[in-house]
């Protein structure tokens, strides 16, 4: 006895299949763009602006100093602490002769030629090169400042690159998607195929096309609901083992993110799935009987 067809039933490994990869693609470029966009965010973060004092100040002096360069609003703050390092000569002395392997105090005895400084840390809003340069004439105002130093141009490249890979990944992105509803379209058209005859039947006997479409339609959306959950397991494998294999990396991870990202990937695999199936059951609907043969 011939199996009879159920309206609505349509192959769902070839759907799943291809919905799945496609989603895990789009996922996985999502998650570079966080990835970049919080190493962006510890980059501008850590950029330390150098401010050299003069020599010989009294330490009530050197807190005086501290507490002017604490008012400025461009200052980094943790926990309603500004972000602002003293280093002595001595301990700078130290640290360029480990970095350079150079010592200076062979040529110059113990005459140190370095001065103590505050290493202050910028809010992200202000890394920018311009405002840097403020920053730097600001602070050279200050009754005891020597100097004031940053690495220059560099901000300027961090911000460059940065907005180069924000482009980059959100062309292929939408490029992706655009491939991904036409090859998830022409997937479930396919699928969809096997099931004319009976859309045709259905017609013949009065159902109307909102009864016909319903249980295709419903199905599109479990198959999209499907392909996300796997796709979305897939990622966080993929991340977990990025993880334990690339030192560093965890520091990158951030939870609300990735649960908005998972949220968007299950939004996109359903909306698809809906979508794709409404309009290839549209297209049946509106066949004449000699364009189904």
């Amino acid at each position: 006895m011939p199996k009879i067809k159920k309206l609505g039933s349509t192959p769902n490994i070839m759907v799943i299949v291809s919905l799945t990869i496609a989603l895990f693609l789009i996922g996985l470029c999502g998650l570079l763009t966080l990835n970049a966009r919080k190493l962006a965010e510890i980059v501008k973060q850590n950029v330390e602006v150098q401010v050299y004092l003069d020599n010989d100040l009294s330490t009530a002096k050197l807190d005086t100093i501290f507490k002017q360069i604490a008012k400025y609003p461009f200052v980094l703050a943790k926990d309603n602490s500004p972000q602002i390092n003293f280093i002595s000569k001595e301990v700078a002395a130290k640290q360029f002769i480990q970095e350079s392997g150079e010592d200076f105090k062979k040529l110059l005895g113990n005459n140190n030629p370095l001065h103590n400084l505050y290493s202050v840390k910028v809010k992200e809003e202000f890394f920018t090169e311009a405002r840097l340069k403020e920053i730097k004439k600001a602070l050279e105002r200050i009754n005891g400042v020597h100097e004031v130093a940053y690495v220059e141009n560099f901000v300027d490249e961090v911000n460059k690159n940065i907005s180069k890979i924000y482009v980059v990944l959100s062309v292929f992105v939408f490029l992706l998607l655009l491939i991904i509803i036409l090859l998830v379209n022409n997937t479930i058209k396919l699928a969809l195929y096997s099931q004319r005859f009976l859309i045709r039947s259905m017609q013949l006997v009065g159902a109307t096309d909102g009864f016909i479409r319903k249980p295709f339609v419903v199905k599109g959306a479990l198959q999209g609901l499907i392909s996300g959950l796997v796709a979305c397991t897939l990622l966080i494998v993929l991340q977990q083992v990025a993880i334990t294999k690339v030192e560093g990396l965890i520091a990158l991870q951030e939870l609300e993110k990735l649960v908005i990202l998972i949220i968007c990937i299950l939004v996109i695999g359903i909306l698809i799935g809906v979508t794709s199936t409404f309009q290839s059951v549209e297209k049946y609907l509106k066949l004449s009987l000699d364009d189904l043969y």
